[in-house]
């Protein structure tokens, strides 16, 4: 799309430059293998149940056990929210209908109705890095002068939505409680209506059942609490993602689908194996390119082409400073943080 690469520091410009080959670059790990899905899914579902019940049994004799369980089990909670990330992009199975059924059974479990965090996420997709098609399941930003603009209790009310314990603490929250509430809207329609409401009913089921077997404890132990970790890493790794200093943002008239993937979606570096639960999510430049390839093929991927080599790099320590960023500099072309703005403001 029109970039005049002269106009551009070096390293966006060979990311620019390199925007022409996506296409060839990705082509080669399009599409999914049933078989490492079933491992992958196997070697998912089986140690959370494990640890579940491991859990369970735990709480005889020691909460501390049962608190230090919570945390392997939330890594897996997200580990399979993942695989369901995948379902919903129909890369995890090649079948679209092995693809629907895994991601509605993985959706109830990490309590995310599938069909309708599908739509969800189908648009977050289209516009990331849009500044004129802001909201569609991002994290919400204003730029500086939407900022300044606003009333001292506007500016009030969005300093306190942005607060990182309001995103990490109160995240988990919006998606136990208030994916359980949806009304229609451009991204809701009778679908994903019918998709909430069946994973509402499925998880009162299943939560019944629970009480009525093992009792609350086991369910405040065994999974209240590992989800709410779970949904804490959650929140923070789709922060990451897309909240960093340089990220993209840009006006619709020049807004590029390939540029927004490859510049202001971040490759996160973790340890091997919180790549493992996080199921190469980090690999998220590589994912925003081409969201047919499936996680057990996005290292390949990256390792496979240049074009993946001049992505945004954020680690643990810099994604945790990033929780400060909260507004879009369209003067500096960056994200800001509020003790960035004069002290007038």
């Amino acid at each position: 799309m029109g970039i005049d690469l002269r106009a551009v520091p070096t390293a966006e410009r060979r990311t620019a430059a390199a925007t022409a080959d996506w296409r060839g670059a990705v082509e080669p790990y399009v599409g999914a293998d049933g078989r490492r899905a079933s491992v992958q899914l196997l070697t998912t579902l089986l140690p959370l149940a494990g640890l579940i019940v491991l859990i369970h049994f735990a709480l005889t004799w020691s909460i501390v056990a049962a608190v230090l369980l919570a945390i392997p089990t939330a890594g897996l909670i997200v580990r399979t929210f993942v695989l369901m990330h995948d379902c919903a992009h129909s890369s995890f199975f090649p079948s679209r209908s092995i693809n629907d059924t895994v991601g509605f059974i993985t959706g109830v479990l990490t309590l995310t109705p599938f069909g309708q965090w599908r739509r969800d996420h189908a648009l977050h997709h289209a516009s990331s890095g849009d500044l004129d098609r802001r909201g569609h399941g991002d994290v919400p930003t204003l730029t500086v002068r939407e900022y300044l603009a606003k009333s001292p209790r506007g500016r009030l009310g969005y300093r306190i939505l942005r607060h990182p314990a309001l995103l990490l603490l109160g995240g988990p929250l919006h998606l136990a409680i208030g994916q359980r509430l949806r009304g229609r809207s451009t991204a809701t329609g009778a679908r994903q209506l019918t998709s909430v409401r069946l994973t509402n009913l499925a998880i009162a089921a299943l939560l019944a059942l629970a009480l009525f077997t093992v009792g609350w404890k086991t369910v405040v132990f065994a999974y209240a609490l590992p989800y709410y970790l779970a949904a804490m890493a959650g929140v923070w790794l789709f922060y990451v993602q897309h909240q960093f200093e340089e990220a993209y943002w840009k006006p619709h008239d020049g807004w590029s689908y390939a540029e927004a993937a490859l510049r202001g979606s971040s490759h996160l570096q973790l340890p091997p194996v919180l790549r493992w639960f996080t199921g190469n999510i980090g690999l998220h430049h590589v994912h925003h390119v081409a969201p047919k390839i499936p996680n057990y093929r996005l290292q390949s991927c990256n390792d496979g082409s240049e074009i993946f080599q001049h992505s945004p790099v954020v680690t643990l320590r810099s994604g945790t400073a990033a929780l400060r960023l909260a507004l879009w500099d369209e003067e500096r072309g960056q994200l800001v943080g509020f003790r960035d703005l004069p002290l007038a403001h």
